[in-house]
């Protein structure tokens, strides 16, 4: 592999992680960092690992073989893609009592989650006028890229899914029970966990796409993607595009929401302190904070530029 340039994988996988492995493993990945570049964030729990590393190849690799000794793992799903700088200051290891907060403790993905169902096939299920379609993540993250005519259910957070699922799925399928319901997200995780919460209160013909939309994009042409858009990430790379290189978004410093081009043209963006979603969000004391820390970060821009000629 070429001299800086940074190996990107995605990983999760749901499994009983018992909570003395689960504090070896990270002290195991805290030492790694010690003498190496790796950045990223990874959450662990009972209920398995998710999360990101940025490194150069041969430390992913050793991250890798560490994590897949652990003894009750089972598959670990891996989504791969590169870039020319780090997209995490650096590593995050952080134990929560979810991998992807839910909220529903009773469920179990390793043991009931829907069928799979990978990229190829996945356009075929979308196009039967018998499936409905759902993306599971965030209103920020569909608003700049999803599946044509999925159904968005508008949720702040994935903990929310479970109460939009109460009051609107229903609608949605009708009076036909045989409907198939195909659920998809970023990377496969969140549409895992929600097919399991459907097959727990009795729905049938629950599908997932396998890999979510990044392992989409990977495995099919441009020509043949029905998927519109760019697909948000949680780096700082903010979005990709069907190559699975760095899109068009940036995020607004002040409220965290991906921005376009576009957007960043109109007269109430100002960099790093407001943009049209938050321009009434904010206080005059917190706007002087911002653009403080604006201030500051233009300065690192420019030494930077000084010393690397970038």
């Amino acid at each position: 592999m070429r001299q800086n340039i940074y190996k990107i994988v995605s990983i999760y996988s749901f499994f009983s992680f018992e909570e003395n492995l689960i504090l070896e493993l990270k002290d195991n990945l805290l030492n790694i960092e010690k003498n190496n570049d790796l950045s990223g964030l990874l959450i662990i729990a009972k209920e398995g690992i998710n999360g990101t590393i940025c490194a150069q190849e041969n430390i992913i690799e050793k991250v890798i073989n560490l994590i897949t000794k652990i003894p009750e793992i089972n598959e670990l799903n891996l989504k791969v893609s590169y870039s020319k700088t780090k997209i995490f200051k650096k590593l995050k290891i952080k134990i929560k009592n979810e991998i992807v907060t839910m909220g529903v403790p009773e469920i179990n993905p390793s043991k009931n989650a829907g069928t799979y169902i990978d990229a190829f096939t996945w356009n075929k299920l979308i196009k039967d006028r018998n499936t409905i379609v759902i993306d599971t993540r965030n209103y920020y993250e569909v608003s700049i890229g999803s599946f044509k005519d999925s159904i968005n259910p508008n949720t702040k957070n994935f903990s929310e899914f479970p109460e939009w699922v109460d009051n609107n799925l229903e609608k949605h399928l009708g009076n036909v029970n045989s409907k198939n319901i195909a659920m998809f997200c970023t990377g496969g995780i969140r549409c895992e966990k929600a097919t399991t919460l459907l097959k727990n209160k009795g729905y049938k013909n629950i599908f997932h796409l396998k890999g979510g939309i990044l392992k989409y994009l990977e495995d099919i042409s441009k020509e043949e993607s029905l998927f519109e858009g760019e697909c948000f990430v949680f780096d700082k790379r903010v979005a990709l595009d069907h190559e699975l290189k760095k899109g068009s978004y940036s995020i607004c410093h002040a409220c965290g929401m991906p921005i376009s081009i576009e957007e960043q043209k109109k007269e109430d963006y100002i960099e790093g302190i407001q943009c049209h979603f938050c321009i009434n969000k904010f206080t005059e004391e917190d706007r002087k904070r911002f653009e403080e820390r604006q201030k500051q970060i233009n300065k690192l821009k420019d030494k930077n530029q000084k010393v690397y000629g970038k």
